[in-house]
């Protein structure tokens, strides 16, 4: 048995890891790598390793760092089952249609560019019809049924509390007279936070692969979170500016719509239109409504008791699906709150919403999630003066914050919190640290070393480990 590491190793984005059992391989995840964009094009196009001897894939849930490239894989040659959960599926179907949209909308633009440079044209990684066909693999699987990849292989899923439909994944793997027990954590979610469950603590487990992406760092309280978005909105309709929020077009933006959501019910939001500028974001939310099994007590409890049953609607909020309403965004004269996707800024729409504002002293730009390095939205987060947006460089004189309630992954202390108790639910003989960049992640394996865990390391990418 053996355990490679391709991808989020030592970084945050790109999850990918490969198991071999008795001669055959799974992926666990197939995620894009983000990052400077000749890299990342480079290392998202030409796979480690021989893609048609790959027998299965398991994901742990629908972020695009870590089901973004399989339309890479499938127009490579693999043809195997995509194992998923349920909600993972749904969601699936709309984040690998639109990753492929916008990547061929962004080379049409950057293309234009660089013909006036006179510089050669740049090629999609993948395209739509690459998305529909890895889609057509997917099989649905839910919350705690035992299924078999590929032989030798048990799995399990467990809810992450992360976003929706994510997972812990727990492979139970034997070859021969050997068994070994495996748990991939998937990202791990906070407890107490709006919609979804808690993450669950998974038993039996003998090695991790576990997250780190916060293992340096606290995050402020979930309940500041709601202070935060009213804050910035206040200051918003004061500068008669507009707010940007850049988010995930699955959890962040419903998240955010959802606070937005309790702030108009408890009538504090200022009388300012919200758009959520994103027709994947619009389709994910009525994934979110078609899954109500992941929502938490609390959630169930207000719709339960309350008139408004639409957690992800309100008078003042609109979902802009067509470029012209998008475009028209960006003429207003009066002020608004634009949450709009990719939450990096790496694509999408927020990119042309950033072109027109980023320049004026009366936007405020909230950031609502981590940002990876090299990305724009680490950049403007990071204090440029200029940044490059779709081939031009712009000037950054708009307020720039971060919502530090909002991340939806654990911080370190929750992080040790989890670690700990898989600990005394198993038999943890070694802890590997992925989806970090190295110093949370060496600062998470003193903290959890500290605590007892044993045999706890932080892998290169390409590092093998015999099981």
């Amino acid at each position: 048995m053996k355990l490679q590491f391709w991808g989020a190793a030592r970084t945050v984005t790109g999850s990918m890891h490969l198991v071999e059992v008795g001669g055959r391989r799974l992926l666990l995840d197939c995620g894009l790598y983000q990052g400077n964009r000749k890299q990342a094009f480079e290392i998202n196009r030409n796979f480690p390793f021989d893609v048609k001897s790959i027998d299965a894939v398991v994901i742990s849930h629908a972020h695009i760092d870590h089901i973004g490239n399989l339309p890479t894989l499938v127009h490579a040659g693999y043809t195997g089952p995509i194992f998923a959960t349920d909600a993972t599926r749904d969601l699936a179907a709309h984040m690998l249609a639109d990753s492929a949209r916008i990547q061929q909308s962004d080379v049409v633009y950057i293309n234009k560019v660089r013909n006036r440079q006179g510089q050669k044209p740049f090629e999609p990684l993948y395209r739509v019809e690459d998305a529909a066909a890895a889609i057509k693999l997917f099989v649905a699987i839910g919350y705690g049924r035992s299924f078999e990849p590929m032989p030798g292989v048990s799995v399990r899923y467990f809810d992450a509390g992360h976003m929706l439909g994510s997972a812990s994944v727990l492979l139970e793997m034997s070859e021969g007279a050997q068994r070994r027990t495996l748990l991939f954590s998937g990202d791990i979610g906070r407890p107490n936070t709006p919609i979804l469950r808690d993450p669950m603590i998974v038993p039996g487990a003998e090695l991790i692969i576990m997250e780190s992406t916060y293992g340096d760092r606290r995050h402020a309280p979930v309940t500041e979170t709601r202070g935060v978005l009213l804050q910035a909105a206040q200051d918003t309709l004061g500068n008669r500016g507009k707010l940007i929020i850049p988010a995930f077009a699955v959890g962040r933006t419903q998240e955010v719509v959802f606070h937005l959501n309790q702030l108009w019910d408890a009538k504090q939001l200022p009388a300012m239109p919200v758009y959520v500028d994103s027709p994947l974001a619009a389709n994910v939310t009525e994934v979110y409504r078609g899954h109500p099994e992941c929502y938490d007590a609390e959630v169930f409890e207000l719709l339960s008791n309350s008139d408004d049953r639409d957690m992800f609607g309100f008078k003042q909020l609109r979902y802009v699906r067509s470029a012209d309403e998008s475009k028209a965004l960006n003429t207003l004269s009066d002020p608004a709150i634009i949450v709009a996707a990719s939450g990096m800024c790496e694509g999408g729409r927020v990119l042309h919403h950033l072109k027109n504002h980023i320049g004026q002293p009366s936007t405020t730009i909230l950031f609502a999630g981590f940002q990876a390095q090299h990305t724009l939205g680490r950049r403007i987060l990071d204090g440029a003066e200029f940044v490059p947006i779709l081939g031009r460089d712009y000037k950054v004189a708009a307020k720039i914050q971060k919502a530090e309630g909002l991340s939806s992954h654990a911080d370190c202390d929750e992080l040790q919190s989890w670690a700990v108790r898989t600990q005394e639910k198993g038999k943890v003989e070694q802890v590997f640290l992925v989806h970090g960049e190295p110093i949370p992640a060496e600062t998470l394996a003193t903290t959890l070393t500290t605590a007892g865990l044993p045999n706890v390391s932080v892998p290169p990418r390409g590092q093998v480990v015999e099981l």
